[in-house]
């Protein structure tokens, strides 16, 4: 590709873009350089599930691979202890540190599922944060005002209502803007709600003598309730690691109308090629559900297999359009002996919790050998190769023992 193309591809499906003009000078100094761009992409391991929402970002930074160019991806495990605020109402819990290690590793085993290791740069913002001294701190927060930092949206708002802003959390920002000079970032590429912390590493690159990094975003995706971002806390996401059946059941829950903004920014479907296959659906030569199917198969086929995909479908179809049970329902061993309801099924696994178990059955979606239980009062003694299903997808056969 010459520069114009791969302009033209790597702006693609961003929302904010500083800008394309800088961006074109650098790559043209690259190239006559004979090296790649560094773009810079920071995640805190807050949580140790990659889910669809992380996939936006990732699609993009291997677009930039794929075009001669280098990841740095900087899991934010010294960040990660404070908790990043964006786009949060209230200040966030630290993790401790042994959370943020194993959920950095897990990152760590995710993330090659679409990026390509040979061009991509693990750092750990540690290396250099865990150095600093206080004296490095208060030099390096000199380059920033108060004011500056309420211009934020989230603090701006939080400011306004009174509600806490810990000093901790203006230091966020600020971090991750170092982050940028450390590694030397060209590009740095985040959700819309991270603008501003981009901006700001732009910023401190100028004050620190570096060329000034350009600034990518992209769309927050929203979750399974089409409503609120994709998030594990929300518990309306899809993770890349999860069984095939639950992949593809969770797809076939997401309002018809989200399902093309997925296959646009999760399957990297041409705008063209959705804009096509919508128009179909609207004029009613394709059932909306086909296009689900097909989303959910080639999600399941992109992460998982082809195989799985097939087969995550094709159980779905027998379950819940033919009402038969799944080929591999798991087992559980419960006692001979009368159990309450809510007790039974956190025991079976279909539930965390009783006040879970209690909403379930209030909405009607427990079975037990296909018969709808209502009363969350109710007393079961259990029987082998009982069946008690909750929810959609929840199955467990009893075995007794």
């Amino acid at each position: 590709m010459n520069i114009e193309e791969q302009l033209d591809l790597l702006s693609a499906r961003s929302v904010d873009f500083i800008n394309r003009d800088d961006l074109k000078k650098k790559l043209e100094k690259a190239a006559a350089e004979g090296r790649g761009l560094r773009i810079k992409y920071g995640a805190d391991p807050s949580a140790p599930d990659i889910h669809l929402g992380h996939v936006v970002g990732l699609n993009k930074l291997r677009e930039f691979q794929d075009a001669g160019h280098t990841v740095v991806f900087i899991i934010g495990d010294f960040t990660g202890m404070i908790g990043d605020p964006s786009g949060k109402s209230q200040t966030r819990k630290p993790l401790t540190k042994e959370q943020v290690t194993a959920n950095a590793q897990s990152y760590q085993e995710q993330i090659f599922k679409i990026l390509d290791k040979e061009k991509t740069e693990i750092r750990f913002n540690s290396e250099w944060c865990g150095e600093m001294k206080f004296d490095d701190v208060i030099r390096l927060s000199a380059h920033v005002t108060v004011a500056q930092m309420l211009a934020r949206d989230d603090f701006s708002k939080r400011y306004a209502a009174n509600q806490p802003i810990s000093i901790v959390e203006f230091l966020y920002p600020l971090v991750q803007a170092y982050d940028s000079v450390m590694v030397e970032a060209d590009l740095e590429l985040g959700g819309t709600d991270q603008l501003f912390n981009l901006l700001l590493g732009r910023e401190l690159q100028k004050v620190m003598g570096q060329a000034p990094q350009c600034v990518m975003t992209l769309p927050l995706i929203e979750g399974l309730d089409g409503v609120q971002k994709m998030s594990k806390s929300l518990n309306n996401y899809v993770g890349v690691d999860e069984a095939p059946r639950d992949m593809y059941g969770k797809l076939m829950s997401v309002p018809d109308v989200l399902m093309w903004k997925y296959f646009e920014f999760i399957l990297c479907w041409p705008a063209d090629k959705v804009a096509e296959t919508k128009a179909k659906v609207e004029s009613g030569e394709l059932h909306p559900r086909a296009i689900k199917d097909m989303l959910g198969r080639e999600v399941v086929a992109r992460f998982i297999g082809e195989a799985e995909a097939k087969n995550a479908s094709e159980e779905f179809t027998r379950v819940f359009a033919q009402k038969e049970l799944p080929d591999e329902i798991p087992e559980v061993v419960l006692p001979a002996e009368e159990l309450g309801l809510l007790s039974l099924m956190v025991q079976a696994g279909l539930c965390k919790s009783n006040g879970e178990a209690r909403r379930l059955i209030k909405q009607g979606a427990v079975k037990i050998n296909d018969e709808k239980i209502t009363d969350d009062r109710a007393q079961i003694l259990p029987a082998d190769g009982m069946i008690i299903r909750s929810g959609k997808r929840g199955f467990a056969q009893v075995k007794i023992g």
